[in-house]
């Protein structure tokens, strides 16, 4: 896969080896997102002249050419905390200055990166399509009016544009491998809690999780071996799981009739194509099936879930219903229908499906289906909002609910040029199994012992 921009390793090599510089790097950055104005990418970038001063500040600091992240510009999604800069999630009237740095945005600032700025989502981090914003509505890189995906937009857009090499976002129902499939770049769902939630205001606390957007495996194992790390303040976070062997991977194919593509037939021969292709190049197939995982996805916007998010969002709602956005109010509202009863219902329920699926990990290291089984123009979104919604999250509702971690993989495009992607997942803390198979399916080279040697380098520090 051919990067849009400089990668994070790239630019790591220039800047150690004094070819390029992060205020140069800077200077790039910020020409490269005023040239293209507002369009819906950015909520709030660094101003100019700001960028380039911590770029210099980088510069500045004690032995900085040894840092992971010497100067590798990267962006953060608008619900995530960086102190002195609005958190908005894409609503005004919400809005408010951070005072503190979410901790795993801090442990890339130590590290040395240099923080671009905020970026575009659904509103509330509540959508798959990316439209749901009073900002411009960001289109897919591809063209052809195709949305951009969400609720992560402005993130992948950011990096499928190459302004920067990755960008810190969040998935709770495919918020981060949904935008990425759209643009045809990497979206990678770590399991819950290695990546600390703390100043990430929550969309679904039991589910939220802090993603990742680059354009290769390398550059995602390279930014996770920093934001990673056990933070005792966040009662989700956990560590991460052992590093994946080598050698065979077993991965599960279900049959081509549960696989749904909405009626788009040149998606359908896009991805049974690239499926074709995992026996060649080294997978082992084994017959399996998407039953469980469906059934859980019903649960996330048909179950007492969507309720979860008025945890958050009651009291603005009710104070303010008129500066939420119609499609957004009708779910919050939506939430209030269910009682406790439901609640323990459908956690009964989950459970059930937890174990069938906990049980199906004997046999399989990861499963590939689609990212999404069919795109929509931000038309066909705007005049069908809730329905084209469920349909682009079909594949990605069950992940958070299962405990599940996932990466979202381009392979091509459609015959007719659109992009198209497939998901590979695992079970929780298989994380470094699921981006092996990430990589095999790039082509791309992931020498163990190079991982390794950069956690070291990372635990020495």
């Amino acid at each position: 896969m051919r990067s849009p921009g400089p990668t994070v390793t790239e630019i790591l090599a220039s800047h150690e080896s004094g070819s390029g510089s992060p205020t140069r790097t800077a200077a790039r950055v910020a020409d490269a997102i005023a040239a293209r104005g507002a369009d819906g990418t950015w909520i709030t970038p660094v101003p100019r002249e700001q960028l380039l001063a911590a770029a210099a500040e980088i510069e500045r600091r004690p032995g900085a050419r040894t840092l992971p992240l010497y100067g590798v510009p990267f962006g953060v999604k608008d619900s995530i905390d960086v102190a002195g800069w609005p958190t908005t999630l894409a609503c005004p009237d919400f809005a408010y200055t951070a005072t503190e740095t979410a901790p795993a945005v801090e442990r890339l600032l130590d590290a040395g990166a240099l923080f671009v700025g905020k970026t575009n989502l659904d509103q509330f981090a509540t959508g798959l399509n990316g439209t749901r914003t009073p900002h411009p509505i960001p289109r897919s890189v591809f063209g052809g009016e195709l949305i951009c995906g969400g609720s992560s937009s402005g993130s992948a857009r950011a990096v499928a544009l190459g302004q920067v090499p990755f960008c810190v976002a969040t998935d709770t129902a495919g918020s981060g491998r949904v935008p990425a499939a759209l643009n045809g770049i990497l979206g990678w769902k770590p399991s819950r809690g290695l990546i600390s939630a703390v100043g990430l205001v929550p969309a679904c606390k039991s589910l939220d999780c802090m993603t990742l957007m680059a354009s290769t495996v390398e550059d995602l194992d390279r930014v996770f071996d920093v934001i990673a790390g056990v933070d005792p303040d966040d009662p989700w976070s956990r560590a991460r799981g052992p590093r994946h062997a080598g050698g065979a991977l077993r991965v599960g194919l279900p049959d081509a009739a549960e696989l749904d593509f909405f009626g788009d037939d040149a998606f359908r021969a896009t991805h049974l194509a690239a499926r074709d292709r995992l026996g060649r190049i080294g997978f082992d197939c084994v017959p399996t099936t998407l039953e469980p995982f469906l059934a859980a996805g019903e649960l996330l916007y048909q179950g007492p879930w969507v309720a979860e998010r008025l945890v958050e969002f009651e009291t603005f709602l009710t104070a303010q219903p008129d500066s939420i956005l119609p499609v957004i109010r009708e779910i919050l509202t939506g939430g209030l229908r269910f009682s406790a009863v439901d609640v323990f219902r459908a956690q009964h329920r989950l459970q059930e499906l937890r174990a069938t699926v906990a049980r199906m990990w004997a046999d399989l290291d990861v499963i590939v289906v689609p990212t999404i089984g069919t795109t929509f123009t931000v038309a066909q979104v705007l005049a069908d909002p809730i329905a084209t919604n469920t349909t682009l999250g079909h594949y990605t509702h069950f992940g958070n609910l299962l405990d599940l971690t996932a990466v979202s993989v381009p392979v091509g495009t459609t015959a007719d040029g659109r992009p198209a992607a497939v998901m590979v997942f695992g079970p929780a803390l298989s994380d470094d199994t699921v981006l092996a198979a990430a990589a095999r399916i790039l082509d791309e080279p992931r020498p163990a012992a190079a991982a390794e040697l950069r956690l070291a380098q990372r635990e020495r520090q």
